[in-house]
């Protein structure tokens, strides 16, 4: 194979999958209502495929949006075109704030995508919001539907904080699956997750553990607005998870190493 074919074959490959239903761009109505309580009637944001984007206002400042929907399976496709998202706004618009919504069931597992290395598709998604936010932009993450493993870990937990709805679902592996990782038996897992959020699911176990900053409730113009202006530009998880009991020992054990 030449490398001019090499080359198109690869273009070929990265083109979207005419069969996959995410081809198809429309809001869910839950979408719709959450966008209209988020910036108003008057935002610019679109739903193209699964991929959220584009720009609104929040307490008379303008915000970049940035996110998932339909429980996307993040692929290669999705994931280039967060991270273009994101440096599209760091370069035309300084500083401004970027939110993330969020809404993953995880990486996409088809054999293609591993092909095409999708781990560094998303580790550059990652690197992307990382970016951001040494440059000066403040990054929101909301998980306003559901948030599963790698899909989660590259976008919302990469930002300077990350709240959730309270009918959100988070986990990073089923119990199931994390019993054939660690080989331990899944029914101690299942006694251990009854007491230890580590091991738990669930949007409380993470607000424990301090991966989600807080629960919007009521006025969710006024949360964020407020999380904009007050959210920690370091990294608080340790600290906050040893605080609310989730995580007893990472705190310690990362001041240890600092010292």
């Amino acid at each position: 194979m030449t490398a001019a074919s090499g080359k198109q074959a690869q273009a070929n490959a990265l083109q979207p999958d005419p069969s996959d239903p995410s081809a198809a761009a429309y809001p869910t109505p839950e979408l719709d209502a959450l966008l209209s309580t988020l910036f108003g009637s008057d935002h610019h944001v679109c739903i193209e495929g699964d991929l959220i984007q584009g720009t609104a206002q929040v307490a008379g400042a303008p915000v970049a949006v940035v996110g998932s929907t339909h429980h996307a399976a993040i692929g290669v496709e999705l994931a280039l075109a967060q991270a273009h998202a994101v440096l599209e706004t760091v370069r035309q618009h300084p500083k401004r704030p970027v939110v993330l919504l969020v809404d993953t069931q995880g990486q996409r597992l088809r054999h293609r995508d591993e092909l095409l290395g999708i781990n560094r598709y998303m580790a550059h998604m990652g690197c992307c919001i990382e970016l951001a936010r040494q440059l000066g932009h403040r990054v929101i993450g909301l998980v306003y539907d559901q948030a599963l493993s790698g899909g989660f870990i590259t976008s919302g937990l990469m930002a300077d904080a990350c709240y959730a709805l309270p009918q959100a679902e988070i986990r990073v592996m089923r119990l199931r699956a994390m019993a054939r990782v660690t080989k331990i038996d899944e029914a101690r897992l299942t006694e251990l997750s009854k007491s230890n959020p580590v091991f738990a699911p669930g949007v409380e176990n993470f607000v424990a553990m301090g991966g989600i900053q807080a629960l919007w409730r009521g006025d969710l113009q006024a949360c964020l607005a407020d999380a904009l202006h007050s959210a920690p530009s370091q990294d608080e998880r340790a600290a906050l998870g040893y605080a609310r009991g989730g995580r007893s020992l990472a705190d310690g054990v990362a001041q240890r190493v600092r010292a």
